[in-house]
């Protein structure tokens, strides 16, 4: 009974804070870049799950009231529905909160509601890290009657294949109170593949389901495994080996009433090796602990089912109730729509040398590893919530520049290579000078600003001191070089990236302070503000800064300057930010701000820095509103896109990335005030 209690409080209390209802794409099973399944429509039911690069990982969900099957759950990959005699189930709703996606269908006489919960945790590493996530499906009467019910699930091995061709081997057994399948390729070329669109086809994935429930459980052709639950026929023997096999599970027959009750299906995936990093092969940070197997994780995972939904829900309401009291309902959609997305595009390691790695993969953009002007734009969620995060996402770049042996540029690297390979920075075109050195030196005084100590950035002093070098004497007229923007192409005097060195020298004067080294923050702090003083005079073009110093009639997000704004530096004067923002304001289209004068596209992690430049509410929702309009009518139905045209919302490219993580650069300011 004080089961039954708990489950029903932690019911209502995710409710409560199951805020987002319509997006581009619905995250389900969320962990890394390689375990990774969304509904890219917004009924369940009307297409099949898909890996974030739309590649088709299907997942079935059938249930049988009365004799009669329905569908809540992908497409079927066999027959068409009418031919196998099923009905399609009425979705009544689909809410997001930060962790889960939570769906709610009418069947005929009993109502189901299905929850995918990935445990993303940000708070809590030993279980971000563990690639575990919960299918929940509860069912009850909706006329007052009992009815006979039956659950099928079935998830498709081409979660663990790359391409659907792979032969896989699949096996039950049970372990530690709990009926298990698991397949993966026969090949299994474990870090043989790097690159973007690619899926993983290594390790295994896994299906475990507590014995108590008397689940039965089965590998078999995809069709046989739906025309067995219709017909109620048995599968005759499991298939073993094969291409595209389904791995199924079918819950007994139960009478169920008003009284609603509760399956648990857990799907996981064990890489193997996760990372190499500099040739040496890394376990992810879940494998750490000795002895650990993934049974033994899955088993975890039950025992402490009840006690990881309370954790979400913390989190749950931790990340709704923030972004609500810094920016309002519509910026909290946001944020919730970014939460999961951002955390599951990395991978966490731990290094030779006892350093966390935080590993991003640049998806859809060039798969590069550990882009340091990915991590920059996706900074404020780990900064607002775990700094030690965001140090490991640095922690590869130090090693590599400091290190390594392999670098000796004297500024900052790109990148660490192409994902899951850092082995070492693979960015052509002579890498993104100002753009990197700036980064780094404000990612390193943002820690020092969350933790409020610079021990961080003492440990990398003398790089740090050697990328200020650089961008005193190359950041105020950059020569002709890329930006984070790179894909608008190479720029020179460029106004916004000029901003980043001058606010990269203002941080570094600010650890000097923090560290007691008061000659040094007083040369830096005054370089930075006689660059400001030159900065207004290149790029002043009468009612707002131009692009480009040496044309006035350009004109571009001048997103950089926030940190100048949360730091409290003081570099530049307010009437900048008020300038740019009264500007902005009528330079807007439909779908938001556009990056620049040279396009109409845009890019929506930019747009929320640069909505924080506004002095107040209005102005700041003014700069919001667009993005949402953008995030729940887009025509283009994939994983969150932050590159989009302004005029009608449609993707310019990228999916799925790290970067939305930067819609919390509102919290975080205001986390920062406090």
């Amino acid at each position: 009974m004080r089961l039954i209690k708990l489950f029903f409080c932690l019911c209502i209390c995710r409710s409560l804070f199951a805020q987002v209802n319509k997006a581009p794409a619905y995250p389900l099973l969320m962990h890394n870049p390689y375990f990774s399944v969304w509904s890219f429509t917004d009924e369940l039911n009307a297409s099949s799950t898909k890996h974030w690069t739309g590649a088709n990982q299907p997942m079935i969900g059938l249930i049988k009231v009365d004799g009669t099957t329905y569908r809540f759950l992908g497409k079927e990959p066999g027959p068409d529905t009418t031919s196998n005699n099923i009905l399609s189930a009425h979705q009544k709703t689909v809410d997001m909160n930060a962790t889960q996606t939570i769906y709610q269908f009418t069947c005929g006489t009993i109502d189901l509601t299905l929850t995918f919960t990935s445990p993303l945790l940000i708070n809590d590493l030993d279980i971000l890290s563990r690639q575990v996530s919960y299918v929940s499906f509860k069912t009850k009467s909706n006329d007052a009657s009992e009815h006979n019910v039956q659950i099928y699930f079935g998830a498709s091995t081409n979660l663990a294949v790359n391409v659907p061709s792979q032969q896989v081997t699949a096996q039950q057994y049970h372990a530690g109170g709990l009926s298990l399948l698991k397949a993966g390729t026969i090949e299994q070329p474990v870090l043989k593949k790097k690159g973007d669109d690619l899926r993983i086809d290594w390790g295994y994935v896994y299906i475990a389901v507590p014995t108590g429930q008397k689940p039965v459980e089965t590998i078999s052709e995809p069709d046989a495994a739906i025309h067995s639950f219709v017909n109620n026929a048995s599968v005759a023997k499991n298939k073993t080996t094969g291409q595209g096999l389904m791995l199924n599970v079918v819950f007994p027959v139960e009478k169920t009433g008003s009284r609603e009750k509760e399956h648990l299906v857990m799907v996981g995936y064990d890489n193997l090796y996760e990372i190499q990093y500099f040739n040496q092969d890394l376990k992810g940070w879940w494998k750490l602990s000795p002895g650990v197997t993934i049974e033994k994780v899955l088993e975890q995972a039950y025992t402490g089912y009840a006690s990881v939904l309370s954790k979400c829900d913390a989190v749950n309401k931790m990340i709704y109730q923030d972004a609500v009291a810094a920016g309002g309902e519509t910026y909290a959609k946001l944020c919730i729509t970014a939460y999961r997305q951002c955390l599951a595009a990395h991978s966490l390691v731990k290094s030779p040398q006892g350093e966390l790695l935080f590993f991003s993969k640049e998806n859809f953009s060039n798969g590069c590893i550990n882009t340091v002007d990915v991590t920059y734009p996706s900074a404020p969620l780990f900064l607002a919530y775990n700094p030690a995060l965001m140090k490991g996402m640095l922690n590869g770049i130090f090693y590599f520049c400091e290190k390594s042996g392999k670098y000796t540029k004297s500024f900052a690297a790109h990148d660490l290579g192409t994902y899951p390979m850092a082995n070492g920075e693979i960015y052509g075109s002579g890498g993104m000078p100002v753009e990197e050195s700036g980064n780094m030196i404000i990612l390193s005084a943002a820690i020092a600003k969350a933790e409020g100590n610079a021990d961080y950035a003492k440990q990398h002093w003398k790089t740090l001191t050697q990328w200020v070098d650089y961008l005193s004497s190359e950041g105020l007229d950059p020569v002709n070089q890329l930006c984070t923007d790179d894909f608008a192409g190479h720029l020179a005097r460029n106004a916004n990236l000029s901003v980043k060195a001058i606010v990269g020298i203002g941080c570094y004067a600010m650890l000097a302070e923090m560290l007691g080294d008061k000659p040094t923050a007083e040369k830096y702090g005054a370089m930075a503000k006689e660059m400001v003083i030159k900065w207004q005079q290149l790029a002043d073009a009468g009612d707002h800064y131009a692009l480009t110093f040496n044309d006035k009639n350009t004109w571009s997000q001048k997103y950089n300057l926030v940190w100048d704004k949360i730091m409290h530096l003081h570099l530049f004067p307010a009437d900048v930010y008020n300038k740019e923002v009264a500007y902005y304001l009528k330079k807007q289209n439909d779908f938001g701000l556009p990056l620049d004068s040279r396009k109409t596209y845009t890019k929506s992690d930019w747009i929320l820095w640069t909505s924080v430049l506004a002095s107040n509410q209005n102005d700041f929702e003014q700069l919001i509103d667009p993005v949402y309009k953008y995030s729940t009518e887009t025509p283009t139905r994939v994983p969150l896109s932050d590159w989009h045209e302004t005029t009608d919302g449609r993707k310019v490219g990228f999916q799925a990335r790290s970067v939305v993580g930067g819609y919390f650069i509102k919290v975080l300011e205001v986390k920062w005030k406090e």
